[in-house]
């Protein structure tokens, strides 16, 4: 579902940054967790200053890319600069005029699972947990199809997540998940910049092995290239007749 100006509360912040070099707080409400704030700054971030798993996912981008959910375009516009044919999406049409104004060339403002593409792409890129955009579980299959729908031949996903399970319990006494309820990472957001709010949403946390599992049963193989410090991980997936 595309997202227009007036309860977009991501668009204008990073609107609000780009013009004036600051912006007030980001705030997110979630069903699992007390309000949390996103950096505003941290949206526009150079490739020095993003963790190990985003640098890994860029530095393994290969052909024309396809980067879902770019927010401001701090990854498109490095695999830009670095000579990549990079094509930014957004459901936000404010993040894709920021993006626009910053030098991004290829702009769509689209939602993912309605985008019917002239080209295929080489790489799927979804960071900063961009496959959250599936929402539950049960959207994964019609997210695979569609990947199926916009990879060339030989391409790849690039998904980086977190496995939400620290929030039930640790190692040393145990996790507690009531198995008769829903997948335990799928979570409702709600964002909110001064008086502007998004409609709530939600948005999917995946585990390592649940994404393999769902991966596998798609046609995919997946593989963990890395795994970082809090239960986050960046995964690779390939058609598996590629």
């Amino acid at each position: 579902m595309l997202i227009k100006p007036t309860n977009d509360a991501m668009g204008h912040a990073i609107t609000d940054y780009l013009k004036k070099g600051k912006a007030r707080k980001l705030l997110i409400d979630s069903n699992i967790a007390e309000t949390d704030e996103i950096p505003v700054a941290y949206l526009f971030r150079e490739f020095s200053e993003m963790p190990p798993i985003e640098q890994t996912a860029l530095n393994n981008c290969h052909g024309k890319v396809l980067d879902v959910g770019a927010a401001a375009g701090s990854h498109s516009l490095w695999l830009q600069n670095k000579g990549f044919q990079v094509t930014a999406m957004d459901i936000s049409e404010l993040a894709c005029e920021v993006m626009q104004q910053r030098g991004i060339t290829e702009v769509i403002w689209s939602d993912f699972f309605e985008y019917q593409s002239p080209q295929k792409f080489d790489t799927l890129l979804f960071l900063m947990n961009g496959i959250g955009i599936c929402g539950q579980l049960e959207n994964l299959p019609v997210f695979f199809n569609q990947c199926k729908n916009l990879l060339a031949n030989g391409g790849q996903i690039m998904i980086d997540s977190s496995d939400l399970i620290y929030m039930y319990g640790d190692e040393e006494e145990g996790y507690v998940i009531d198995l008769n309820d829903s997948y335990y990472g799928e979570v409702e957001y709600i964002m909110r910049y001064g008086k502007i709010k998004n409609e709530p949403f939600n948005w999917l946390f995946i585990d390592p092995a649940t994404l393999t599992e769902y991966a596998n049963n798609a046609g995919f193989t997946c593989d963990i290239l890395v795994e970082g410090n809090h239960f986050d991980y960046l995964a690779r997936l390939a058609l598996k007749n590629n």
